[in-house]
């Protein structure tokens, strides 16, 4: 996959995240494909480390589902840490 297939991917990727897992983030549509992107890595290598199979190709549906589920996990991570932040500045 190239990496306009990945920036695609990432970006429906990390608003299927959102749709997942709502709620009020400060980061917008940049954000969201950041995540989908380097969550779609970490799905992938979660992927390969715990099953011994990684992302396929565009189209294929383990990619999609271990992109997702990389970027709920960097969602998580991301809501802890800009929550943290918030909470200090007040």
């Amino acid at each position: 996959m190239g990496i306009i297939g990945a920036i695609i991917l990432g970006l429906i990727v990390g608003a299927l995240a959102k749709l997942i897992m709502p709620g009020d983030d400060p980061g917008g549509i940049i954000v969201t494909t950041l995540i989908g992107i380097v969550g779609s890595f970490l799905g992938g290598a979660l992927g390969q480390w715990v099953l011994g199979q990684g992302n396929g190709g565009f189209f294929d549906l383990r990619t999609w589902v271990l992109g997702i589920i990389g970027s709920l996990i960097l969602l998580v991570i991301y809501r802890v840490i800009v929550g943290r932040r918030s909470k200090v500045r007040r």
